[in-house]
């Protein structure tokens, strides 16, 4: 072969080279995240997400693909999503907010690994066999959110001593919400209280529930856990405003946001470890061998600024006990 012939044969053979190297190289893994409330209400939370997959070695659209799915608190699109999922194998299927959404790919697949937040017991909802064995396919953060209404409900009665009538709102369609509305019931009677337990799972059931609750001239409401519920934070929020209801929430973002008042798990917190998680599945390690992480970190946020525009007086006795106070 004489040396021109050669050389353009090199020159041919390298430059197939990138081609061939691009055919070659793996797709990037999947993360199928499910979110129980809307992309608007959870910002932060999806930042916490990605910063656990940060920690962890992964950035979304360089080494991995995370796809996001909000249910906006529409439970029965659930199955649907969940098979389309599976169909695709993709990596790690990671549920959050939504406990429906967990035992949904629970049942949906025993392979695919699942990384879930859970605002319910995780052994009692038959999500995992133990904490620090899940066994299974399924592995995640154990939130204590729908336990804590009878929590919160004393909180409103340290708030307002003298008050015998309070309000509640519940989203009749999450599957915890008769369980919820038990323990705020039992929680009423140990406080010698009363409490009226309101339905909402639309819009307008809300706008028509907190209107009610103001007519019935409740001394504060109490908004219980639920997806639907956070993924509307800003329209109840408001519509408390307006119906000038003093209310307590689950969540920090709430009190952010405007509301007066939240005491629960951080659930930034919560989402840094669902991303820390679901990048160690991706690097092998199975989730029968991550133990679940329950979040012990409790906040008590107390917005000054909305107290002033309802005209309440917070005690200095509330005030020393939280954990954070906007002014």
């Amino acid at each position: 072969m004489q040396r021109r012939e050669f050389i353009t044969l090199l020159g041919c053979t390298a430059a197939g080279w990138p081609l061939a190297a691009r055919a070659q190289q793996p797709a990037k893994p999947v993360v199928g995240v499910v979110g129980g409330q809307s992309s608007d209400a959870d910002k932060s939370n999806v930042a916490a997400f990605h910063r656990g997959l940060n920690e962890t070695g992964y950035v979304d659209g360089q080494n991995v693909t995370v796809e996001y799915h909000w249910l906006d608190g529409q439970y029965d699109r659930v199955p649907a999503l969940m098979a389309d999922l599976v169909r695709r194998r993709v990596a790690v299927i990671a549920t959050t907010g939504s406990v429906v959404a967990a035992l949904a790919a629970k049942a949906a697949t025993a392979t695919i690994p699942i990384v879930f937040t859970s605002g319910n017991d995780p052994i009692g909802s038959g999500l995992v066999a133990s904490l620090n064995r899940p066994g299974g396919n399924a592995t995640g953060v154990a939130m204590l959110t729908t336990n804590l209404e009878p929590k919160r409900l004393g909180l409103l009665h340290e708030l307002f001593p003298g008050a015998s009538l309070f309000g509640a709102l519940l989203n009749p369609k999450l599957p915890l919400a008769t369980a919820q509305a038990r323990a705020l019931t039992e929680a009423a009677r140990t406080l010698g209280q009363q409490v009226v337990l309101l339905n909402a799972s639309s819009d307008a059931e809300l706008d028509n529930a907190l209107a009610a609750l103001a007519r019935q001239r409740v001394a504060a409401v109490l908004v219980a856990g639920d997806p639907f519920f956070d993924s509307r934070r800003d329209r109840i929020i408001a519509l408390a405003a307006q119906q000038r209801l003093p209310a307590i929430y689950q969540f920090r973002e709430y009190a952010v946001a405007g509301g007066l008042m939240s005491y629960g798990v951080s659930l930034s917190e919560a989402y840094r470890q669902v991303g820390i998680y679901a990048a160690r599945v991706i690097n092998g390690t199975k989730p029968a061998d991550l133990p679940v992480v329950q979040s012990l970190k409790f906040e008590l946020v107390i917005n000054l600024k909305t107290a002033k525009a309802l005209d309440l007086s917070i005690s200095p006795a509330v005030l020393a006990i939280a954990d954070e106070v906007i002014e």
